[in-house]
Formats: C-alpha cells, structure tokens, sequence
C-alpha cells in the first residue's frame, strides 16, 4: 500500500510548508507591531515638540532667486571664455594668476632619477603628460563629467583628444567597439551651469610626436565660442590636477535688483514678528534630531514672514568668520555618502572667504548692473558646497544672524539648517594652485 503512495516513502513535505508559513506570519506580526508602535509615537507627538530651523518649502526663498537678471551674469562668463572681457572689469584691479608650471617641473625633477632606475619595472614608463588650462561657459555644457546622451564638457574634450592617443590604446578601444577618445583628469569636476575660467586637467600619451598647439587646436575647434584653451604645457607623468592641488578658488556673482542693498536698510531688513520666533526656534535646533528638524506647511506659525533684504557688509562679515578655519562637509555639502560624514576627511580649510560689491558691464546700462561678488578660497570643496555657502550666507544676512552662525551650524544635525544651493549661473571656477596660497594674491582685498 504504502508504494501507491511515494510522498510517504521521504519526509513530510507537507510538514515543511506549514513550518514555513508559520514564521511567515510570525514576521508580518511583528512587522506590524513594530509599524503601530512608530504610528503611536507620531500621533502622540504635538506641534510644540517640532523644532525648526528654516521649513524650505514654502514659496520664500523662490524670492530671493528668481526675477533676477541672470542672464546678464551669463553674459559676462561668456565673454571672459572667449576673451572679450576679464576680471579687471569687474573689479577695476588687475588678477596675477600664478603659473605653477616652473613649481610642478622642480617636484618632478625629484622623482626623475628615481624614475629612469625602474624602467624595467614600469615598462612603459616614459610617458608624454600635458597639462592644460581650459576655460569654458558653463550655460552651454552639462556639467563637466561625462555622462551618457548629455553635451558635457569632459565627453567633448576626450573626443578632441582622441587623435593623439598611442596606437595600443587605440587598438584596445577598436577592440571592445569604443570610440577612440583620450582619457582626462581633472583637478575639479563642476556642476550643469557652473563656468571656469581657469580649470585644469591633464592628457597622457606614449607618443612622442604630439605638440602642444596641435592639442590646443584640436580643443579649441571642437565647440567655437564655448569653450578656449589658454594653455598646454609639457610636465611630468607625476603630476596629478586633482591630487597635487593646493587650493581652488570660486567667484560667485549674485545680480541685485534696484533697490537692493540700499544703504537706509541697516546691516537687514525683516518684521519683528519673525525676529521674535527665530530667536526661540533657534537654539533648539542644532541638537535635534533629523526627523525633527524640519518643520512643515501644517506648523507654519501664523503671520511668519521670512526677509528677503539683506546687506552685502552682512554677508561679507559673516563670511569672513570663516577664514582660517576648518569647515565641515556634513551641513554644507549635498549629495554625498554617509561615509563622507564623518572623520578628518569630510573637513576643508578655507582660506578666503569675502564679499564685496562690484557693477558688472551691461549693453544698456552705463553704470553697468549692481552685484554681489563672493570669493572663496579652500583646499577642497564638495558638490554644491561653495553654493550653499552662499545662499545660507544671503539668509543669514537677511534674517540678521550673529556673526559666528555659520560656525554654529556645523553643529546641526540635519542638512537642511543650511539653505538650498544657490543658482549656478552665478559660480564660476577662477582658478587652481599648485604652490601655497598667497593671501595678497586675491580678487577681494
């Protein structure tokens, strides 16, 4: 009987289903424990527990953004990419940008003995480096890193560069059906609609018939009006844009309305009622946790009225408070890894941080356009880092911070104590070092 039957024969699968569906339904059990016991805690939670620092989503800070004449701003880059205008303009003072090439050439001539002991151990060792100053408009790219099906000014580079690449490497990439592009390294990548004007990057190669000006030519023709190499120079395989730098330098050009900035406003304007409740949300703040930290639409208190005037001295005073200084990632950066939020690492040290007012040169106006000029200076920066200063700096000036806020604000727990990123229309990659930053060599004194 019991071979007309041959489940009977092997164990009980039967047995191990039932088993199965028991710790499943144990699971969705406690799951749904655990899902009543958060939505308690969140009903028993009243307004009065929710510190705020700044609630983002209401239409406030579109009005310190928008009706802006950016495209002035996008104008001036423009200009100064294809060598119609300069800084000097803007400033009235002449910039020294310093050649660094004479200082990478002497750290390279340390590691030559070194390098022509071991030729056998690095093969191919004698390879040609350039190192290469472009300058580009940041409203007709994409950003710098290449990207698939977006016009981004690494893709248009790498495929300019693609007639210099040595033979093996050519071979290779017919090989695996790529396109024959040249590889570049650069010191700093920038944002959709962030210009430079003196970025750097650098292009190797084995072959030793490669001039220059061939590669200048090659660049330049690639995309006319939009972007220029100011030069190409021969240096050594060690040399790294990104790793040997020293400091990079942004400007950031924010236009004003008329009326703007009026002297008669004091150091901000805003209402006293506002005042009053940013003085008791602001101290509970910094300590609190993230899901506490924002505030929203439902607990907008009554009658609250965010400034939007604030004073270029203000911002200027708050900025300089962070010279000299380390400056965390954790509050001011956006779009990082968790693992970059803590440690030595997520830390840069500024060396210049200034703002001043300046009158960019307009077609319709004789004065020219009233704007806000801020420089910064760091060994590094984070993606949006250097527009976030700047928008959180503009807020705090409006809002009539104490001198030391954005020192404080490295205490918070959550990113968005610090403003969103301001536009990028109005950031701009001066320049790079490769020696010691010099304090006397600055675009705001």
């Amino acid at each position: 009987m019991l071979r007309d039957f041959p489940w009977a024969a092997r164990s009980f699968p039967i047995s191990v289903i039932i088993r199965q569906q028991i710790q499943r339904f144990r699971y969705q059990q406690i799951q749904r424990f655990r899902y009543l016991q958060i939505e308690e805690q969140s009903q028993m939670q009243t307004p009065d527990e929710v510190h705020v620092h700044y609630n983002h989503t209401d239409s406030c800070k579109f009005s310190r953004w928008t009706a802006r004449p950016w495209q002035e701003v996008a104008e001036f880059y423009s200009n100064m990419v294809n060598g119609h205008s300069s800084l000097l303009e803007l400033f009235g003072t002449q910039i020294h940008f310093v050649d660094d090439d004479a200082k990478i050439q002497e750290v390279s001539c340390e590691t030559q003995l070194e390098d022509s002991l071991n030729k056998e151990k690095f093969g191919r060792w004698a390879r040609v480096t350039f190192k290469i100053v472009l300058s580009y408009d940041g409203g007709s790219f994409d950003g710098w890193q290449k990207q698939p099906g977006l016009n981004t000014v690494q893709g248009l580079v790498e495929r300019s560069l693609g007639r210099f690449i040595d033979e093996k490497k050519s071979q290779q990439l017919k090989d695996k059906c790529k396109p024959l592009e040249g590889c570049a390294v650069v010191a700093g990548r920038t944002d959709k609609g962030v210009s430079a004007l003196r970025q750097i990057f650098s292009f190797y190669t084995w072959r030793k018939d490669v001039r220059p000006y061939e590669i200048e030519d090659a660049i330049n023709s690639s995309a006319p009006g939009k972007l220029r190499v100011l030069s190409v120079s021969e240096v050594s395989r060690v040399f790294h844009p990104n790793f040997s730098a020293k400091w990079r330098r942004y400007l950031y050009i924010f236009p004003l309305n008329d009326g703007e900035d009026r002297e008669d406003l004091g150091n901000f304007t805003t209402d006293e009622k506002y005042d009053n409740q940013r003085d008791g949300w602001g101290e509970f703040t910094y300590k609190e946790n993230v899901d506490k930290s924002i505030m929203g639409d439902k607990y907008e208190p009554e009658g609250a009225k965010k400034p939007v005037t604030f004073s270029i001295c203000k911002v200027n005073n708050l900025l300089q408070q962070l010279e000299g200084k380390l400056l965390s990632y954790k509050i001011f950066a956006r779009d990082t890894k968790a693992s970059r939020n803590e440690g030595p690492p997520t830390e840069c040290f500024v060396y210049r941080a200034r703002a001043t007012e300046a009158r960019l040169p307009c077609s319709d106006r004789a004065e020219g356009r009233k704007v806000m000029c801020v420089e910064l200076v760091a060994n590094r920066f984070l993606r949006k880092m250097v527009r976030v200063l700047v928008a959180t700096s503009i807020r705090e000036a409006a809002a009539g911070a104490e001198e030391d806020i954005l020192i404080r604000l490295m205490d918070a727990s959550c990113r968005r104590a610090s403003a969103p990123p301001a536009p990028p229309d109005g950031l701009c990659l001066v320049d790079v070092g490769y020696t010691e930053f010099d304090p006397e060599n600055c675009i705001i004194p």
